[in-house]
């Protein structure tokens, strides 16, 4: 996909999934965030456009995370819906993940949807556990001893992001958000909080914050968190999602939303005790079929949209 494209590309993602959730006005939907611009500027290469007779009909987004990678938003214009576009966005995808080296792929769908799921699983992608989007209210939080990214000097971000790629390898091998907190901080997105203990990282959370970013405006999005594996991980989790909810108040905003896989129970578990509720949920496909990272005793959060 091309820059030129970005524009058309946006209206049909909010027309696309407004339609289909039957908003009044499909073109509102999800007003305020950004999704296409953010994530076309993080891997032009990784984004693939359909069109027809010279007009834009839908678009596709390949994620790398080391071993790990997704696809997203597909989105195909109402006037091309079971035309066969959403097939054709898929191919390149797959190809991109051989390139890759990807051992385990996945997405987020409508779990209602047959008709999504169904042309998932013609790619080899099987439905597993639900991941609910989920969110709090944001309060006035103490002080927090989280580092934040954006703090760090130069060398210091090096040394953060071989520790961080050490740290989520123990979660699943390979697994990588490199790419992800170096793009939101050179497209200015929001931050990455880091929590140590001395000079071991035991927990991160990659956040979009506000208004043109995957967020939305007045709130903060925690893309990817994870608490590093071990008896103590359970508690570094609360911790982390504390340090996020502090990030999410000295930058003034009102709402703090993260995804998990209910597969990973324990962590769910804790984020509803901390007050956080199901704001929608869909389904998780995986290839190949296997849980991956999500599984009991893994202390995760994203969602894959």
């Amino acid at each position: 996909m091309q820059e030129g494209d970005l524009a058309e590309a946006d209206r049909i993602f909010r027309l696309a999934f407004g339609t289909f959730l039957g908003l009044p006005d499909p073109a509102q939907f999800h007003q305020g965030a950004e999704f296409i611009r953010a994530r076309w500027s993080a891997d032009p290469s990784a984004t693939f456009a359909a069109k027809s007779e010279g007009q834009l009909a839908g678009t596709n987004f390949g994620t790398n995370w080391g071993s790990v990678g997704f696809f997203g938003p597909l989105t195909v214009h109402p006037d091309y819906w079971d035309r066969g576009i959403g097939k054709l966005l898929m191919e390149p995808i797959m190809d991109l993940f051989v390139r890759w080296g990807t051992t385990h792929a996945g997405l987020f769908t409508f779990a209602q949807s047959q008709k999504h799921v169904g042309l998932y699983q013609r790619f080899g992608f099987w439905p597993r556990f639900l991941t609910a989007i989920m969110s709090k209210p944001v309060k006035q939080t103490g002080g927090s001893s989280a580092k934040l990214f954006s703090a760090l000097s130069a060398e210091e971000r090096e040394a953060v992001l071989k520790t961080a790629d050490e740290m989520t390898g123990e979660i699943f091998d390979g697994l990588s958000l490199k790419r992800v907190i170096e793009a939101i901080a050179s497209q200015k997105l929001g931050d990455t909080v880091l929590l140590g203990t001395g000079s071991r990282l035991v927990a991160l959370g990659v956040c979009h914050c506000g208004a043109g970013t995957e967020a939305g405006p007045e709130t903060c999005y925690i893309k990817f968190g994870a608490a590093r594996p071990g008896t103590k991980a359970g508690g570094n989790f609360d911790r982390l999602l504390s340090a996020c909810e502090t990030l999410a108040a000295q930058r003034g905003l009102s709402k703090l939303i993260a995804g998990v896989n209910t597969a990973r129970i324990e962590a769910y578990q804790q984020m509803l005790a901390m007050g956080f509720r199901t704001d929608f949920q869909g389904v998780e496909m995986h290839r190949p079929n296997q849980p991956g990272y999500s599984r009991s005793g893994a202390f995760v959060i994203d969602d894959w949209r």
